[in-house]
């Protein structure tokens, strides 16, 4: 212990009072640190309040305070009927909100639109959400089945037939025109020495394989045989085809280690058949509602889907094609690309709507959302290419060296290793470019389909809701809706990147 000595200085009096610290954490520290830092912060500060006392202000007083809530028709939404300045007229909205969402969809039927919603959200959602289980069987459902559920329901009609029944009657066509052909061979050799005994050596080959595919087959054909009796194509279709598929899924999964996969399989094809029973698919079906009667909000989904998802895999096949080594590949995977990107989307979606008629038969006729449809897919995989392509470059060459010293082929090479690096690489060009088409799909509305902004248009002229501020009014809630679907997937594209990106260091 040390000794206090004479020389040790102790204070009697209390210390002065410091100043208090600068704050840096909490919404003072921000704008300490952030704002008002320095001369050039200052002013860029001063010029963003500016900007948003002139515009964001305006823009809430307009959408909310002077807003019109209730109303039955133009005169609620008049300034000199309500006595004060009128901002927006949501009644407007409220009455015309069918006409966004549906188009001239008949009301009765608006029900089948919710539920194939409904059944979009409900296998959209678990595919999104990385932790959840059965991501290969969701995926399956949702691009695979929900495609053809959705058409029944939007579109109505009823189903003649899968053509299973067809198709195995061309097999069994195709074995016996094989054996009629080795016969004739057989017959042809007769007479001839050395020639006669070659054609006999062939013809009796091509007999074998003949009976070979007879015996494949001949299990479809009896079941299909049986099944004709009911005089029910639908149901035979449906039954011949979940007898094959559960063949097939039994083979392959080694027989009884695919006990499970077989009653997935059957579960399968009995939900199958509870849909087609529910809408009545085996006799006329649904009504059927013509794509003249869609629009609005249903028109921006399908045709944004659509071009979304076939989007993907014509991309990935023309920036693979425009790298090939195959010169007639690689020409015209080029020439393709260039071709589409050198023109307007308006362009592409004119030549799909009125000049490819012009190319087909005259017994053949191509709905004009199907046209469109075509014309969206094929310019924003055009677009995907060149940004798949410049994933690709980013890959060093020695990945696919490695790939193919350890002996894999070209194919599990690129699908193994370099596209899923690629794919990776440029998740934000591929998102940029999905928002881009989200947004394009107004142009639809130029090809006669009235899609949400196109349904808006066309509200425009309706006499009862003719106000000063029913435009912007109907704008500012389309815009609302393009900046939520945007948005949320900017938003889902940033949990995608990092996720994948979690394990580089930064």
């Amino acid at each position: 212990m040390t000794d206090i000595t004479a020389s040790t200085f102790i204070r009697q009096d209390l210390a002065g009072e410091r100043p208090a610290p600068v704050k840096t954490t909490g919404f003072v520290g921000f704008v300490r640190t952030r704002l008002l830092n320095s001369p050039t912060n200052i002013l860029l500060t001063l010029v963003s309040a500016l900007l948003i006392w002139f515009t964001v202000i305006p823009a809430l007083k307009f959408l909310l305070v002077d807003a019109v809530w209730v109303g039955q028709d133009r005169e609620a939404c008049l300034a000199q009927n309500a006595g004060h300045p009128v901002g927006a007229c949501w009644p407007y909205i409220s009455a015309k909100f069918g006409q966004f969402m549906y188009g001239f969809y008949p009301d009765a039927e608006r029900w089948r639109v919710n539920l194939t919603y409904g059944l979009a959200v409900v296998l959209l959602v678990p595919l999104l959400i990385p932790r959840l289980p059965a991501k290969g069987l969701n995926a399956g459902l949702f691009f695979f089945a929900l495609p053809v559920v959705a058409f029944f329901l939007l579109y109505g009609g009823g189903l003649e037939g899968f053509g299973v029944s067809w198709t195995t009657g061309t097999l069994q066509l195709f074995a016996e025109s094989i054996d009629t052909a080795g016969n004739a061979l057989v017959r042809a050799g007769d007479g001839v020495p050395v020639i006669g005994m070659l054609l006999w050596l062939l013809g009796k080959l091509v007999v074998l394989i003949g009976m070979l595919v007879s015996l494949v087959i001949w299990p479809l054909v009896w079941v299909r045989n049986e099944l004709q009796a009911s005089h029910q194509p639908v149901w035979n279709d449906l039954a011949l085809t979940a007898i094959v598929v559960t063949a097939l899924v039994f083979v392959a999964g080694g027989g009884a280690r695919a006990l499970r996969s077989v009653i997935a399989t059957a579960a399968t094809f009995a939900g199958i058949a509870i849909v087609i029973a529910i809408m009545g698919l085996d006799r006329h079906g649904l009504a059927i509602v013509d794509t003249r009667l869609w629009g609005g909000m249903l028109v921006t989904l399908v045709v944004s889907v659509i071009g979304i998802v076939a989007s993907m895999p014509i991309g990935i096949a023309l920036a693979l094609g425009r790298r090939s080594t195959i010169p007639l590949i690689r020409v015209f995977s080029i020439a393709f690309i260039e071709l589409v990107r050198g023109v307007p989307l308006i362009t592409v979606l004119f030549f799909a709507t009125y000049m490819l008629p012009l190319f087909l038969p005259g017994n053949v006729r191509v709905d004009g959302l199907v046209r469109a449809l075509i014309g969206v897919a094929l310019f924003s995989g055009a677009y995907m290419a060149e940004v798949i392509r410049g994933g690709l470059q980013a890959i060093p060459r020695g990945q696919a060296e490695a790939a193919s010293a350890l002996g894999l082929s070209w194919w599990k090479t690129t699908s193994f290793i370099v596209l899923p690096q690629a794919l990776r690489h440029v998740i934000p060009g591929i998102v940029n470019s999905f928002i881009s088409l989200f947004k394009d799909t107004s142009l639809v509305s130029i090809v006669a389909l009235f899609d949400l902004l196109g349904s808006l248009k066309a509200s425009f002229a309706d006499p009862v809701w003719a106000t000063p501020t029913t435009a912007f009014t109907g704008f500012a809630f389309t815009g609302m809706i393009y900046f939520a679907f945007c948005f949320g997937m900017s938003r889902y594209s940033l949990l995608v990147e990092r996720r994948l990106n979690a394990h580089r260091r930064n």
